[in-house]
């Protein structure tokens, strides 16, 4: 079986993946980046998240290879969902998890992050927003990938903020999504492990600064009123307000 750890970019969607692929490790099941050496998917599953890309049928079905050999193992994506996705899923041997933000501070993320990568000589795929323009329409594709997953049977949605503030809750779903035992001291370690705040600098959690709302300070009225002209058909529905 995969597991499909899907994110709006900047949405904690590292945090989860991180979180889904060492709860997985506790049934003993394998690593992605093995997988990725052992069958030469190094083209297919990219970055240390080894990210699948577009849910592309060759894509998928290059992946589901291991998995029909009988291995277990989780991969990420940015991509909406496509036929092969559907197909897999419907098999059983594809099971997904979707997580996203207030694509208002996700898109601030994602400018921040771009930039702050330039500034350090090491540009990264968010470099290329470098206005607030560019930053809008990167997030707009995102948004409407939102609305793909939202109209997909058996796919767990969190939202990044729900995570953030009832851990406890949202974890739990998802221990119970992946058909796990929650009172196994492993898979409680886990959990703990990549609660929030547990210690400065965690490793896994994946955001810089990842405040509710930050974009509220950082952009003037102007770009807030754009932002929510672009948005009003998708902000009520992802349960954020418009102001």
């Amino acid at each position: 079986m995969i597991v499909l750890s899907v994110g709006m970019p900047r949405a904690g969607s590292g945090w989860h993946y991180n979180l889904i692929h060492d709860l997985m490790k506790t049934t003993g099941c394998a690593d992605a980046r093995d997988i990725r050496e052992r069958y030469g998917l190094q083209k297919i599953l990219t970055e240390v998240n080894c990210n699948i890309g577009v849910l592309s049928a060759r894509r998928l079905g290059m992946v589901t290879l291991p998995a029909l050999a009988g291995n277990t193992f989780v991969i990420k994506a940015h991509a909406g969902p496509s036929s092969a996705s559907r197909t897999l899923s419907a098999l059983g041997i594809l099971r997904v998890t979707y997580i996203y933000r207030d694509p208002r501070d996700a898109m601030l993320s994602a400018y921040e992050f771009g930039q702050r990568a330039l500034t350090k000589g090491r540009p990264n795929a968010f470099s290329h927003l470098s206005d607030f323009d560019k930053s809008v329409d990167f997030m707009m594709e995102y948004a409407q990938i939102w609305e793909k997953w939202m109209s997909e049977k058996n796919v767990l949605v969190a939202r990044y903020e729900d995570l953030l503030i009832n851990y406890d809750e949202e974890s739990a779903k998802l221990v119970s999504y992946l058909k796990l035992d929650s009172s196994k001291p492993e898979v409680q370690a886990v959990v703990a492990q990549y609660r929030p705040g547990v210690s400065d600098g965690q490793q896994g959690l994946h955001f810089y600064k990842g405040k509710i709302g930050r974009f509220r300070d950082v952009y003037n009225e102007e770009q807030k009123d754009i932002l929510k002209k672009k948005l009003e058909g998708y902000l009520p529905r992802m349960g954020y307000e418009l102001d």
